[in-house]
């Protein structure tokens, strides 16, 4: 495992992870859809739900890529930032919904003033950012106190059957998968990669703690393959 985590480090260096979405950017929301057999649209319903969007609140989706995990927010009557370090995934988004607000930013280095947002999100994006605790810690500086931060992330599955086909299924299929339908085939080799060797779910809830987050809990989805988290400023 340590060199997964050498690699997986390595490989997270800011400008090729960038490089490798902007790339991905016009067929990414299909891939994922293909990638986990439409089983996404569930798990960006319970998140959507954890982070509970009212009317008038500003809440900042961080990596949001082309604005997917955005758009049911802004539904619900939000004022949503959409927020990505990928210019391609930006300008899909910007082509795509038009009616939300993108912004190009660093997690390490977040555009925005202290104390802006209600809420703050990231999905299947904390893993691809190099200082896990850096990014949480620049979330927490940009949220209101009081307000919420939910991140939803490929997580370590607690159920022994999904254990074993996952981490049959992880690096393998995935890498497979990527050269018969994405322009840049090797980024999921990267994806597959980065996920296994995520932390898991309670060593990730101290992360958030490390940083000042407070009341952290988190709920595993499909046996653990996610985990949504949550907590509070």
């Amino acid at each position: 495992m340590s060199s997964h985590n050498s690699r997986a480090g390595l490989d997270k260096q800011a400008n090729q992870v960038q490089d490798m979405f902007d790339k991905l950017a016009p067929r990414y929301d299909l891939l994922n859809t293909l990638m986990t057999g439409g089983i996404v649209n569930y798990w960006r319903k319970i998140t959507t739900e954890a982070i509970a969007p009212k009317p008038g609140e500003r809440i900042l989706d961080l990596a949001a890529g082309t604005g997917t995990s955005s758009v049911p927010l802004a539904e619900a009557g939000a004022k949503v930032t959409a927020c990505d370090m990928s210019n391609g995934m930006l300008e899909e988004g910007r082509k795509r919904y038009p009616q939300l607000d993108f912004v190009y930013g660093d997690a390490h280095e977040l555009p925005f003033e202290d104390d802006t947002f209600d809420a703050v999100t990231i999905s299947y994006g904390l893993r691809n950012i190099d200082d896990t605790e850096k990014a949480l810690s620049e979330l927490r500086r940009v949220t209101k106190p009081g307000g919420r931060i939910v991140v939803a992330e490929f997580s370590t599955p607690t159920v022994t059957p999904v254990k074993v086909a996952y981490q049959q299924f992880l690096p393998r299929a995935i890498p497979a998968l990527g050269y018969l339908v994405s322009p840049n085939p090797t980024a999921y080799a990267y994806l597959a990669e980065s996920i296994a060797s995520w932390p898991d779910q309670e060593t990730l809830g101290t992360k958030f703690v490390n940083v000042g987050w407070k009341n952290v809990e988190y709920r595993n989805l499909t046996g653990g393959i996610v985990a949504v988290h949550r907590a509070w400023k």
